[in-house]
């Protein structure tokens, strides 16, 4: 167990050392009527997050695997194109992060998140009708503005409708969607190349992107209805969400010291920043999302490698596939750290375990003068400690459980901040 930081009632900017107690410890057993009010959001708030999280990270991912499965060579692209389209859109998610956790506070989450789904939906498809890499340049940098809302405001949301005990394993699962998402992009590359290529006159990795598009504009009107806002400002359009429903998740906010949302203001910006936590935060955050960033780059190590002849060690199928297994592992201790921190009621312990464990692909990778199996092995190994994420951000929702406009800002400002150094 750990002592988390409690904010007083008069002060909710300020912390004390108190540990803040979980429905088993202060005995409250949950009714018939508030399972099925967890058991719907689950199934409407989660699928909808967590799907949309998979086509999310689909669309993000497929540049690479479109760039090792023919792009590289369709469009004559000979220097740092990758780098870039990378850092293109890592810095449009960086300018609209933080305006997007402020406008959700103001615009209905129903609204905002499934209308950005559709613009960078659209945007994906367009990359496909692209024949030079400045076009790129500037689609990536329009999707990742709408794309900077979908994984930081779902996270807000989780924190308004889950318990302390509930929320780091749906965090969790929630954040293992970006590696099924990657297995997807890998596994669809595979099959575009094998089975597309060429039809109707078009490489298989432009009809990767259009079928991404189709996915992704199909399913963000889901969330019209699916996503049920805030507990004290409901989605008239959720039908499967009760009034009954509203006042009882007012009622777990209220027993867990949580407070009801409300819109952000200079006053909630001040406190954030005369408040250690966001720069704890988000120090914690860039630290841990950096430090494991080699394993990002596995397919382009798999195609470097050669023969003894000089012809490519594996084929396009192979470099595609093979980074799966890596991610099924990521998928796996996602979950498996999440699970862990909610039942031990402990979120720093397991960071730093994961910490520790990241220490040995980060020493392997920067010596790199190892054997080639060496190499494999730190490939695979980093995936155990990608699951850091949903702890510091449960981690979050106790440090400041009273102010939830804080909140907003903090995991706006440490995403943002991450993506602002990613990008250089």
């Amino acid at each position: 167990m750990v002592s988390v930081f409690k904010p007083k009632a008069s002060d909710s900017a300020k912390a004390i050392d108190v540990e803040e107690p979980s429905d088993a410890v202060n005995g409250h057993v949950r009714s018939k009527e508030e399972r099925s009010l967890v058991l719907r959001l689950d199934c409407f708030l989660m699928v909808f997050g967590c799907v949309s999280q998979i086509i999310k990270y689909l669309d993000q991912q497929n540049i690479s695997q479109a760039y090792v499965s023919g792009m590289k060579e369709d469009l004559n692209l000979n220097g740092n194109e990758l780098n870039y389209f990378t850092t293109y859109f890592n810095v449009g998610y960086c300018i609209m992060l933080i305006p997007s956790q402020v406008i959700m506070t103001y615009v209905r989450p129903s609204l905002w998140l499934p209308f950005l789904e559709l613009v960078w939906g659209v945007l994906t498809g367009l990359v496909a009708m692209t024949s030079n890499a400045s076009q790129i340049y500037a689609l990536r940098t329009f999707i990742g503005l709408a794309e900077s809302s979908a994984w930081p405001g779902m996270m807000t949301l989780f924190m308004h409708w889950y318990t302390p005990t509930e929320l780091a394993k749906r965090m969790g699962f929630y954040h293992s969607c970006q590696a099924i998402g990657g297995m997807m992009a890998n596994a669809l590359q595979t099959a575009m190349h094998e089975g597309m290529d060429g039809v109707r006159g078009m490489a298989g990795w432009r009809w990767m992107f259009i079928i991404n598009a189709i996915v992704t504009v199909t399913f963000a009107f889901v969330g019209f209805v699916f996503l049920p806002d805030y507990p004290n400002k409901p989605n008239p359009l959720a039908f499967w969400f009760t009034k009954a429903d509203a006042q009882l998740a007012m009622a777990r906010l209220q027993r867990n010291n949580r407070a009801e949302p409300s819109p952000v203001n200079w006053a909630s910006a001040r406190r954030t920043f005369t408040n250690w936590v966001v720069y704890f935060v988000t120090t914690l955050y860039i630290a841990t999302v950096l430090a494991s960033w080699g394993y990002a780059y596995f397919s382009l190590f798999l195609k470097s490698l050669k023969n003894p002849d000089g012809t490519n060690r594996w084929s396009v199928s192979d470099i595609n596939a093979i980074p799966i297994g890596g991610q099924a592992i990521q998928v796996a201790f996602v979950w498996i750290w999440a699970l862990l921190s909610d039942y031990l009621r402990t979120r720093w312990v397991l960071i730093i375990v994961q910490a520790v464990i990241g220490l040995v692909p980060c020493i392997i990778m920067s010596v790199w003068n190892v054997p080639l199996g060496a190499k494999y092995f730190s490939y695979f190994i980093s995936y155990l400690s990608l699951g850091t994420a949903p702890l510091i951000f449960a981690w979050i929702s106790d440090l400041i459980p009273q102010d939830p406009e804080q909140r907003a800002l903090v995991v706006g400002v440490a995403i943002a901040m991450y993506y602002a150094v990613s990008a250089w």
